[in-house]
């Protein structure tokens, strides 16, 4: 089993002045190449915690974090930097577009963070069209994001984070925000990626949603408290996939 990352006794805590935070305490975990992961957990139990640490937003106190292999736990901002810019894509519950950009040009953002922050090419801006087009919004290209609905702004959110063809997606309560007809319309896009050989790991309060992945890892007071294995897709998302 090839692995796309892996966390060996992690930790991480916050200095509060008098009081130390324990947010994660030994965390020890594997994410196989491929694979789809929903972690949950009450507020507090350490799931955004881990996947801030999965994405380099954050270090850890010890432990290591291996990431295809390498660690990453003590890299400096700029290497960690690069290795997010190359290798993880992320979608966010609250989209996080930049309002004076259109669709085609949030799309476009972490190309500006490339080493050596190359221009913008004509071909970069066809990739970027491309995306957009295999989210459904090709008719969308110049509509900033005021103008499209909840459902629509994190289709560009998602054609934004595999700008640079990431090996994992991180997404964090990707549904959060949207109705039920359009949460299924983001998860058909979630299955498709995975199908095509992305590692997806998703956090998401929303039990439903969560018995779609093939994995799911519940938290509690920092620890891993239960796991649970195999796939539940409703039927209206599976009769969609690719065989």
């Amino acid at each position: 089993m090839n692995l796309a990352a892996e966390l060996i006794g992690l930790e991480k805590h916050y200095d509060l002045g008098p009081v130390v935070v324990k947010a994660l305490r030994g965390v020890t975990t594997q994410f196989a190449e491929g694979d789809f992961i929903a972690i949950m957990g009450a507020s507090g139990s350490g799931k955004s915690t881990m996947l801030n640490l999965l994405g380099g937003l954050d270090r850890p106190t010890h432990g290591r974090y291996l990431l295809g292999g390498e660690d990453v736990s003590q890299l400096d901002d700029n290497e960690l930097s690069q290795i997010r810019n190359k290798r993880i894509g992320f979608i966010f519950q609250s989209y996080n577009l930049i309002p004076q950009y259109t669709v085609l040009e949030n799309i476009e953002v972490p190309l500006h963070y490339r080493p050596g922050y190359p221009a913008i090419s004509a071909a970069d801006r066809r990739w970027c069209a491309e995306l957009a087009s295999r989210v459904g919004l090709e008719d969308r290209l110049d509509h900033r994001p005021t103008q499209l609905s909840g459902g629509q702004q994190q289709r560009v959110a998602i054609a934004r984070s595999m700008v640079n063809d990431p090996d994992i997606i991180l997404a964090d309560e990707p549904t959060g925000n949207l109705d039920t007809a359009t949460e299924e319309e983001i998860m058909l896009l979630l299955h498709q990626l995975n199908r095509e050989g992305r590692t997806i790991i998703m956090v998401t309060h929303e039990e439903p949603v969560a018995l779609q992945a093939r994995r799911r890892i519940i938290m509690k007071d920092g620890v891993i408290h239960k796991e649970d294995f195999g796939q539940h897709l409703p039927e209206e998302i599976a009769v969609q996939l690719p065989a």
